[in-house]
C-alpha cells in the first residue's frame, strides 16, 4: 500500500534524473489526509496540491526575518506588509479547503458510525454543549491544519533525508537491503511486524533522525516554580526552549556525533540499541503526539522504498547535506535516480 501511495500509475520517474520532494510529500500527505479526512486525494487534484504549498509557505515563515521580526513585535506587524504576510494568506486557504471538508462531512455524516478524525470532532461538539470545554468548529479548524502540518513537514522531511543519506552512502544502502531481502523479501510489502527483526534498518532509520535534526528547537516550556538546573538558576515563569540538536549530537552519547552513522544504534553484536537521550519528538507534556504514527510511517515507507529502488546521486556529484532552516529542516532540493531492484 505505500508504495502505491508514493508512485501513482507507474514508476515514470525510472531512469530520469529527478526530485524526490513532491512524490515523498504527496504520498505522506496523503496519509495524515485518510486519517482526517476519511480520503485520499489524487495527485493531480489542483486543490490538494494548493494545500500542500500553503502548508510549506507556513512552516518557512517563522526562521525568516519576517518570522522573528513577527514574534517580537505582532500587534504592530499585523498592519504592516512582508513575508509575514504570506503565512496568514496561507493560512486562511487552507482554512478555507478544510472548511469544506468539514461542511461535507456534516451533510453526510453518521454519527453511529465516525469515518475519521473530523466525524469524532463533530461528534464531540455536540455532545459537549459547554463551548469553555474547547469543542467548537473553530478549534476543528486550527486542530486539522496542525495534524496536516506538523504531520506531513516533519514525516515528509525525514524520508528525504534518508533518501538523500542513502544515496550519498551506497554501503549502507546496500546493507539496508540486504536485510530488508533476507527479512521480507520481494514477494510481500513490509509490516510493522517487521522491525522488531531489522535491527540495522532500525537503526539507520534512527540516525536520519539524529543526524537529520529535523525538528532543531522544541515546543517552549514554562517553568512553574523556581528551581536549578545543572547549575543554572531558573526563576518561576520563564520561557525555556530545547534546543534538540545539542542533545542529539552529544559528543558523550554517540561516538561521530558530527558523521552520519547508524553504528550509533547498533551493540556489540549488531543488536539494535535504544538511547534514552533520543528525543527527536521531544519529551514530556508538550512531545509530539504523532510520535507512534511517523514512526510507523517512516518505517514503512522507508523499507518500500528500499525493497523496490536504489538511489543514486548522478556520477561526480557530491550532494550537499545542508539544511533548509524553518520550522522543520529538510536538505536542499537535490535530485537522484531511483533504479528498480525488481
Amino acid at each position: 500500500m505505500f508504495i502505491l501511495l508514493i508512485v501513482p500509475n507507474h514508476f515514470w520517474f525510472l531512469g530520469f534524473l529527478f526530485d524526490p520532494h513532491y512524490l515523498v510529500n504527496n504520498a505522506v500527505a496523503n496519509m495524515i489526509c485518510t486519517l482526517v479526512f476519511g480520503h485520499r486525494f489524487e495527485y493531480g487534484d489542483i486543490h490538494f496540491h494548493q494545500m500542500l504549498k500553503c502548508s510549506e509557505e507556513i512552516f518557512k515563515v517563522p526562521a525568516t526575518f519576517w518570522g522573528r521580526l513577527y514574534n517580537q513585535y505582532p500587534a504592530i506587524m499585523d498592519f504592516l506588509p512582508g513575508g509575514h504576510q504570506l503565512a496568514f494568506s496561507s493560512l486562511d486557504k487552507i482554512k478555507k479547503f478544510i472548511g469544506e471538508e468539514v461542511k461535507r462531512h456534516k451533510d453526510d455524516r453518521n454519527p453511529s458510525d465516525p469515518r475519521d478524525y473530523i466525524d469524532c470532532y463533530l461528534h464531540e461538539i455536540e455532545k459537549q454543549k459547554d463551548e469553555g470545554a474547547g469543542f467548537t468548529e473553530e478549534n476543528l479548524l486550527y486542530c486539522v491544519v496542525d495534524l496536516f502540518g506538523a504531520g506531513t513537514e516533519t514525516t515528509s522531511n525525514s524520508l528525504r533525508w534518508a533518501i538523500l543519506y542513502m544515496a550519498k552512502y551506497p554501503e549502507i544502502q546496500e546493507k539496508v537491503q540486504t536485510e530488508i531481502d533476507q527479512m521480507i523479501g520481494q514477494n510481500r510489502q513490509p509490516s510493522m511486524d517487521d522491525r522488531a527483526r531489522m535491527h540495522f534498518t532500525n537503526a539507520v532509520i534512527h540516525e536520519v533522525q539524529r543526524f537529520g535534526n529535523i525538528v532543531p528547537i522544541a515546543p517552549p516550556r514554562m517553568s512553574n516554580r523556581d528551581t536549578t538546573i545543572s547549575g543554572y538558576k531558573v526563576p518561576k515563569g520563564m520561557m525555556v526552549v530545547p534546543v534538540l540538536k545539542y542533545i542529539l549530537r552529544d559528543k558523550d552519547e554517540y561516538a561521530t556525533p558530527d558523521k552520519f552513522n547508524p553504528e550509533h544504534f547498533l551493540d556489540e553484536n549488531g543488536n539494535f540499541l535504544k538511547k534514552e537521550n533520543f528525543i527527536p519528538f521531544s519529551i514530556g507534556k508538550r512531545m509530539c503526539p504523532g510520535e507512534q504514527l511517523a514512526r510507523m510511517e517512516l518505517f514503512l515507507f522507508f523499507t518500500s522504498m528500499l525493497q523496490r529502488f536504489t538511489f543514486r546521486v548522478p556520477e561526480g556529484e557530491d550532494p550537499s547535506l545542508e539544511s533548509l532552516i524553518g520550522i522543520t529542516c529538510g536538505p536542499k532540493p537535490f535530485k537522484i535516480y531511483a533504479v528498480s531492484r525488481i
